[in-house]
């Protein structure tokens, strides 16, 4: 079987925490967004969604000829699942692609009380081979989100033995328990990881302590040969450089990780994914992957980047250690509200203090970029500013280029 016959297109998953977004997910190339519900997900601290706020997503989504999902993940203790079946219900007629479950609980109450939605395995049930996938398929789920720990060898193998729909994480956040499932929030801070309310602890900064005697600790981070603090912090995972090998082992559905990530993250990274996937399926004998790709990830705010435990078990390079290897040098300062052709002036609604002077960059949908320098802008009241110091402020400024509502602006820290 050759790579041509094997070809099938992925699909650019993006996470997305609030309806803001997901149209900006959509608008920027996604063809699918995942997304909480007021219950049943793992990320309580998410904008997550109403059933009104639902439906307004949706029909934006279809009207892109996009879906979307819905995260209910969350490990249910007893009394949790009271009222499940009407929650998935609610999601089916509103009109929810497919729901992301990891619990057999849920998964049982959804099929018999919501018989027409769609489920999908969330990456919390752990599923690592062809076996597990064959199980679920049977049990009448379409597709499996797999646990972030499976190897690229293994996705091949996995891909071989069963024909339901694979989903794979791609970008995003690592965690440094297996799959996430991890109870260090709920001692640390009382808050359980597996129903909603992780504090992160790992990604905190701890103190390290040498003991070799009972009643003696000598600290490694002060005095000693630690100069930093511990962390128990993974990197973020990039297959920006490995398309090939994803789509060619058929991986059905390239999930992008961050849902509490802003609309600047959510923009670029499936902006960048979108371009690379476009190219590959364009061209695959002839594809490379564009150094443009991977400078546009390093400029939104993240963790250093690697390739998670898709090729090697990750070492001490993976973890964050010391000094950071490499900082993103943009920020996220502005949005497109408008664009007059006449005067070639933009509207903006600012989000980051910005200034007259300050050399600033345009990006939209498609990859089209630009960069200039803020030369003057105006207030809502038509006076010249010579900075932008408000949050959420509108003004109005000539470009150089043409620029579309939705396009984002940013500069150099």
């Amino acid at each position: 079987m050759t790579v041509k016959q094997a070809l099938k297109r992925p699909e650019v998953l993006a996470p997305a925490g609030t309806l803001e977004k997901l149209k900006t997910a959509i608008h920027y190339g996604a063809d699918a967004v995942y997304i909480g519900g007021n219950a049943y997900g793992l990320r309580s601290r998410a904008g997550n969604f109403t059933y009104e706020d639902m439906a307004e997503g949706v029909a934006f989504a279809k009207a892109h000829d996009a879906k979307v999902y819905v995260a209910a993940n969350m490990v249910t203790h007893e009394g949790n699942q009271e009222g499940a079946g009407e929650f998935f219900r609610e999601l089916r007629d509103v009109g929810i692609s497919a729901v992301i479950v990891s619990d057999p609980a849920l998964i049982s109450i959804c099929a018999a009380e919501a018989p027409g939605l769609p489920i999908h395995l969330s990456t919390q049930a752990s599923a690592t081979n062809y076996e597990t996938l064959e199980f679920w398929r049977e049990e009448g789920l379409e597709r499996v989100v797999l646990a972030r720990e499976v190897s690229m060898a293994e996705v091949a193998e996995i891909r071989k033995h069963t024909s339901v729909e694979i989903e794979a994480f791609i970008h995003g956040a690592m965690c440094i328990s297996y799959s996430g499932r991890c109870t260090l929030s709920n001692h640390m801070s009382m808050r359980d990881a597996n129903r909603g309310g992780c504090s992160q602890s790992c990604r905190w900064k701890y103190d390290l302590f040498d003991m070799p005697f009972a009643g003696e600790r000598n600290s490694l981070t002060k005095n000693g040969a630690v100069e930093e603090e511990y962390s128990m912090s993974a990197v973020d995972m990039s297959m920006i450089e490995h398309i090939p090998d994803l789509i060619q082992n058929g991986v059905d559905s390239f999930k992008i990780e961050g849902r509490m990530k802003s609309i600047h993250y959510v923009s670029t990274v499936a902006n960048v994914y979108k371009a690379a996937v476009d190219s590959y399926m364009a061209d695959p004998d002839n594809y490379v992957c564009k150094q443009e790709w991977i400078d546009e990830l390093w400029k939104v705010a993240q963790r250093e980047l690697a390739s998670g435990f898709y090729y090697d078990t990750p070492s001490e390079n993976e973890q964050l250690f010391g000094a950071r290897r490499k900082i993103p040098q943009y920020k996220f300062i502005g949005e497109v509200m408008a664009y007059d052709p006449i005067t070639e002036t933009a509207t903006i609604r600012q989000r980051n203090h910005f200034s007259v002077g300050d050399e600033i960059e345009f990006y939209g949908p498609g990859f089209h970029h630009f960069h200039q320098t803020v030369e003057v802008m105006y207030n809502e009241d038509g006076e010249a500013i010579d900075r932008a110091p408000n949050p959420m402020m509108l003004l109005t400024m000539p470009v150089k280029e043409p620029v579309a509502v939705g396009d984002m602006i940013r500069k150099k820290k």
